[in-house]
């Protein structure tokens, strides 16, 4: 079973950081409830920017988003060998960035959880 899961990097980070705010705990932290009814065999996290910026700074953004995401699911009892983090910048676009609502689109953190259902 895997189930990938989008959340929208402005619930989770302010613009232009890669620190979690109260929402995107919130978010995390329902995520992690749920991960503990199955066997988890592994989370990736994936963190995606808008073109705003330079190339290798969004890279280097994105990554930071996706580690913080990493390090609160560690902190609420996620293994860390189960947890990968990945980032793309600015390369994987699902809108026009010529827009502030696609930019707004762009700018997320995709979250991949697999696992098998856990039997009673």
């Amino acid at each position: 079973m895997a189930t990938k899961v989008t959340y929208a990097a402005d619930a989770f980070f302010d613009f232009d950081k890669s620190v979690l705010k109260p929402e995107g705990k919130a978010k995390l932290d329902d995520l992690a409830s749920k991960v503990k009814d199955i066997n988890l065999e592994v989370i990736i996290a994936v963190g995606h920017t808008d073109s705003v910026g330079s190339d290798a700074y969004n890279q280097k953004l994105s990554v930071r988003r996706s580690e913080a995401v990493k390090a609160y699911l560690v902190s609420k009892g996620i293994e860390k060998n189960r947890v990968y983090t990945e980032g793309k910048g600015e390369k994987q676009p699902v809108a026009d960035n010529k827009t502030k609502e696609g930019r707004a689109k762009n700018r997320r953190v995709e979250i991949e959880v697999v696992g098998t259902r856990a039997t009673k």
